[in-house]
């Protein structure tokens, strides 16, 4: 889990969650939401992992600018 601002200032948090089912490849994807909110956030399904240490390490190195990349495109999918 990692958190971030936004180019609003609003904090966000990046999880990794996992999609259930029996293909172990790429199983672990990217999970974006605002802190604190309501809302249940976005997720980019094309950012993916085999194992859990793998996608915790990645998204414990993007830079909040990489991460703020990830949830504009991520929004604007979702939109």
């Amino acid at each position: 889990m990692t958190e971030f601002l936004d180019e609003d200032g609003r904090s966000w948090v990046a999880t990794v969650r996992l999609e259930s089912g029996m293909d172990y490849k790429g199983r672990y994807y990217l999970h974006l939401h605002e802190e604190g909110g309501t809302d249940e956030g976005v997720s980019l399904l094309d950012v993916r992992w085999n194992r859990s240490v793998t996608a915790e390490r990645a998204l414990s190195t993007m830079s909040d600018v990489e991460l703020r990349r990830r949830l504009r495109s991520a929004l604007g999918r979702a939109s």
